[in-house]
């Protein structure tokens, strides 16, 4: 999903720095609200998953305290290992999700600059 992301937000900042003279800005704007709407549905359930695997490690480190058993630390262990991931994941999505909202407003006022020149002409 990470490469997805990223390969989106590159071909839109190439569209952004290179604006096209007969680009349909109505159409890029809905497309680029609906990967917004797929990110941000990525990043919601990666949070839900990521909080998952917070609250599993944050019991089993309870319970490896309380009974200072073996187990319960190579459980810990386990998710721990399988938390950091998910959170650097999740990194990734917040910021690029973030990323997609800057490039939105820039393709706005690109659109309504198109959408007054052609007013005028």
């Amino acid at each position: 999903m990470y490469k997805r992301l990223t390969r989106y937000l590159q071909s839109m900042e190439q569209l952004i720095a290179q604006p096209q003279q007969h680009a349909d800005w109505d159409v890029i704007l809905a497309q680029h609200l609906a990967q917004i709407s797929f990110f941000q549905h990525e990043r919601l359930v990666h949070l839900l998953v990521t909080l998952c695997f917070a609250l599993m490690e944050l019991v089993a480190v309870v319970a490896m305290v309380a009974t200072a058993s073996v187990g319960l630390a190579a459980l810990s262990l386990l998710f721990l290992c399988l938390l950091v991931p998910y959170v650097v994941h999740y990194y990734h999505l917040e910021n690029g999700t973030q990323r997609l909202y800057g490039q939105y407003d820039r393709l706005y006022e690109l659109a309504n600059d198109w959408h007054q020149r052609n007013r005028r002409l």
